[in-house]
């Protein structure tokens, strides 16, 4: 199975590593520090380098097995089973997202209710909710948002079992989207005294690194549901 850097430090740029599968799409590795498709967050792109050669990520999703697929561009050459590659990732990109991720887990902190959904982008991310009685303001989130940011919280990874994650579903906060289970752990995300949730996402490690945020929009998606618009200055 392929080791998830990604998880173990989400601001590592760079790393080497092995192919073990090439396939039509792209290839596999023997560790990845590009983040699949999931959860609502677009998977990585960067460049694949080997002696020799040089490929394009241009998208990364999650294969059979729990493994990581990286999707290559169409005029990209392949490295052979067993080259030895450097990875490297856009970063800028990557940045955005994490950013983008955990500024969604302090909204959703902010807002009370059911998340039905959501999508982390690069400039522009949203979360829709159940709400009953009186819909908040974009003004009024975006100002309660910006206040827990300016406080610098850390922002931590933990883990709890399978089972202790059943008995706990405050800790999941998406009704669309359930987390990984059947690996016998899962992970979570801890805003320090304000939001703890189950997330396999990549996060920056204190909210001021966020900077400021706006809600931008709020739509009305159906009888409860609304869909509130964030995006980075």
């Amino acid at each position: 199975m392929v080791e998830e850097l990604f998880r173990q430090d989400a601001y590592l740029k760079q790393a080497d590593a092995t192919v073990t599968a090439v396939e039509d799409r792209g290839v596999r590795l023997d560790r990845s520090i590009f983040y699949p498709t999931g959860g609502g967050q677009p998977g990585d792109t960067g460049v694949l380098r080997w002696d020799g050669g040089e490929a394009k990520v241009a998208d990364t999703v999650k294969a059979d097995d729990n493994d990581v697929l990286l999707v290559l561009a169409p005029d990209s050459p392949k490295p052979a089973v067993g080259t030895r590659v450097r990875c490297e990732l856009d970063w800028e990109r990557r940045y955005k997202h994490m950013r983008m991720h955990t500024a969604l887990h302090v909204m959703s902190a902010v807002i009370k209710g059911n998340v039905t959904g959501g999508q982390v982008n690069a400039d522009r991310s949203r979360l829709d909710f159940n709400l009953e009685g009186e819909v908040p303001t974009k003004e009024w989130v975006t100002d309660e948002i910006n206040k827990i940011l300016a406080t610098d919280h850390p922002v931590v990874p933990q883990w709890v079992t399978d089972d202790e994650l059943t008995s706990r579903p405050e800790l999941v906060k998406t009704m669309s989207v359930r987390p990984p289970m059947g690996q016998g752990r899962v992970r979570l995300l801890s805003i320090e005294g304000v939001d703890l949730q189950a997330c396999g996402g990549t996060h920056v490690a204190r909210t001021a690194e966020i900077g400021r945020v706006e809600c931008i929009k709020v739509e009305n998606k159906g009888k409860m549901n609304r869909r509130f618009i964030i995006a980075l200055p």
